[in-house]
């Protein structure tokens, strides 16, 4: 299986409180395995307030839904041994 390496990472964002924001970040091949998004450390999952999504099988986004101020803080995206942080 080919290594699988960010392309075009993330990149850092203001928003107001009770906006929604996404975060994007390319990869190198389609149907990444082993792919993670963390806020803080915590990883996130796919639910009403976190959209985990791919496009064109190699971009894959996080949309945030109605920020907070809980929500400030270092967004990670990790595929294998890469990361990209924002």
């Amino acid at each position: 299986e080919p290594d699988v390496t960010i392309v075009s990472g993330l990149k850092d964002m203001v928003v107001f409180e009770g906006d929604d924001v996404m975060f994007r970040c390319q990869v190198s091949h389609e149907n990444a395995r082993d792919v993670e998004w963390k806020l803080q450390d915590v990883a996130l999952q796919n639910n009403e307030m976190n959209e985990i999504s791919v496009e064109k099988g190699k971009i894959h986004t996080l949309t945030l839904r109605k920020v907070t101020e809980q929500d400030i803080g270092t967004i990670t995206f990790r595929v294998g041994p890469h990361t990209s942080t924002a």
